[in-house]
């Protein structure tokens, strides 16, 4: 069973158009207009062991905020049509990732129950691109909520920006590694209820 999906969402503020295969190698195309979203979507992509493709337009003249936002519905909407039925996966994903100075760790359920913990001391030197904090939480929360994800983002302690956002990245590509991964253990959706 291929685990692939392909997303087109156009706005009078963005159009997207993003491919994702659960069961790649780290393979990947990557153009958002932002050569920091870019970076770090190429490091959760790497660190997932995903194969994704985006090519995203949008109205960088007013602000990020839009592309970025709509880069995680729509990652979130492939990661949800290629998940299926969610029979068979691990359904949890952890993932510690240290950065130079800084420690992350990243829990995911894909549950259908959808929600965003996002725990971040501040302040960290110097932003990216403009690529700030807030901009990121908007991102792993558009994600979160259209994967039907319950993602824990803590930030243990760190000090410059950059090293805190890869080291965010990278952690939910490698956790939702696990919650995504087939075993042939699991027979049918992994829950007591029996449902998600």
């Amino acid at each position: 069973m291929e685990r692939i999906a392909s997303i087109v969402r156009q706005t009078l503020e963005t159009d997207i158009q993003l491919t994702l295969n659960l069961d790649g190698t780290g393979k990947r195309d990557i153009s958002t207009g932002i050569g920091f979203f870019d970076h770090m979507l190429t490091l959760f992509t790497a660190h997932g062991f995903f194969d994704l493709s985006v090519q995203a337009k949008g109205d960088l003249h007013v602000d990020l905020h839009h592309t970025v936002e709509d880069v995680g519905l729509v990652l979130g909407d492939a990661f949800d049509k290629a998940l299926g039925d969610r029979k068979g996966i691990q359904r949890y994903g952890h993932s510690v990732v240290p950065m130079d100075e800084t420690l992350t760790a990243v829990t995911v359920d894909l549950s259908r129950r959808p929600y965003l913990v996002f725990h971040v001391p501040g302040p960290f030197s110097a932003s990216d691109d403009h690529f700030d904090i807030g901009l990121c939480k908007e991102f792993f929360r558009a994600f979160a909520v259209r994967a039907g994800m319950n993602l824990h983002i803590n930030v243990w302690y760190g000090e410059n920006h950059h090293h805190v956002l890869e080291s965010m990245f990278k952690a939910a590509g490698r956790a939702l590694d696990g919650a995504v991964s087939l075993d042939k253990r699991i027979t049918d959706i992994h829950s007591t209820k029996g449902n998600l």
